[in-house]
C-alpha cells in the first residue's frame, strides 16, 4: 500500500459523524472556506453545478437555524453550519456557460465529437431541464423515452422529479467532499436531514425553487460527541460482483 493509500485511507476511517462539538477549542472558519473550495470541484450531473454553499457563522442565525434543525446536538454545538442547496431554475445560465466552454475548447473543429458536445449543452440539456409548474412537459418526455426505447437504450429519468433527484445526487457528492475536506482540516461534521425546509429556506433567504440537501455541522469532537462504535453490514451483503 503507497503512502497516498494509507493516508486516504486513515482520513476515511477517521471521519465520523460528530453530533457534539467542542465549545472551548478555537475554531478556523477559514477551512471550511477552503473545504468548500474543494467541495465546488466535484463531480455533478454534466457539469452544470446547481448547487449553492451558504454558511452561517452569525450566533445569532446558527442558534435560529439550530432550532429548525430540530435543536440536535450537531446543531447546537456546532461553529458553523452549512447548507448545501440546489438550484434547478439557473440551468439556462449553466448551460449557456458549458456550451461557451465547448466552443472554446473545440474552437476550428467541425468533426462528430465538436458537433455532439456542442448539441448536448444547445440542445439535450434545454429539453431535459425545462420543465413546467405541474411537470407536464416531464411527462411527454417520460412517454416519448418510453416509446425510443421500445429499440433501442433509453434515458428514463426524465421527469421533473427525475430532474430533482438528480441535483440531490450532486449536491450529496459535494457535500461528501467537503466533509472528507474538513477531517483533512483536523475538524469533524455531521450531515443533517431533520430540520423543518420551509424555515430553513426563510432564514437563508432562497428563492421558492431551491432546495436544501442537508444541513452540516461543524467543529472539533468531543468524546461524548460519538455515541457508539461505527458498525456496518457486513461487506458482502453490498458489494456484488456481475
Amino acid at each position: 500500500m503507497s503512502d497516498t493509500q494509507r493516508l486516504f485511507k486513515e482520513l476515511i476511517h477517521s471521519r465520523r459523524s460528530v453530533r457534539k462539538y467542542d465549545q472551548n477549542t478555537e475554531f478556523d472558519h477559514k477551512a471550511v472556506e477552503r473545504s468548500l473550495e474543494l467541495a465546488a470541484l466535484s463531480p455533478n450531473s454534466s457539469n452544470m453545478q446547481l448547487w449553492e454553499f451558504h454558511r452561517v457563522i452569525s450566533e445569532d442565525k446558527r442558534q435560529q437555524l439550530a432550532e429548525i434543525c430540530m435543536g440536535q446536538n450537531a446543531a447546537k454545538t456546532a461553529n458553523e453550519l452549512v447548507a448545501f442547496v440546489v438550484t434547478p431554475y439557473k440551468w439556462q445560465g449553466r448551460a449557456e456557460m458549458n456550451a461557451a466552454q465547448i466552443r472554446k475548447a473545440f474552437d476550428g473543429r467541425e468533426d462528430a465529437t465538436a458537433k455532439r458536445a456542442l448539441k448536448y449543452y444547445e440542445k439535450l440539456i434545454p429539453f431535459v431541464y425545462r420543465n413546467d409548474k405541474f411537470g407536464l412537459l416531464g411527462f411527454g418526455r417520460k412517454i416519448l423515452s418510453n416509446i425510443l426505447g421500445l429499440k433501442r437504450p433509453m434515458l428514463r429519468e426524465v421527469t421533473k422529479s427525475d430532474l430533482r433527484v438528480c441535483l440531490h445526487k450532486s449536491s450529496s457528492l459535494a457535500a461528501m467532499t467537503f466533509m472528507t475536506a474538513m477531517r483533512a482540516e483536523g475538524y469533524d461534521t455531521c450531515p443533517m436531514e431533520g430540520f423543518d425546509s420551509k424555515r430553513a429556506k426563510k432564514l437563508l433567504e432562497l428563492p421558492k425553487d431551491a432546495e436544501i440537501t442537508m444541513i452540516i455541522g461543524c467543529g472539533k469532537r468531543t468524546e461524548e460527541g460519538i455515541y457508539s462504535e461505527r458498525h456496518r453490514v457486513d461487506n458482502k451483503e453490498v458489494i456484488i460482483s456481475h
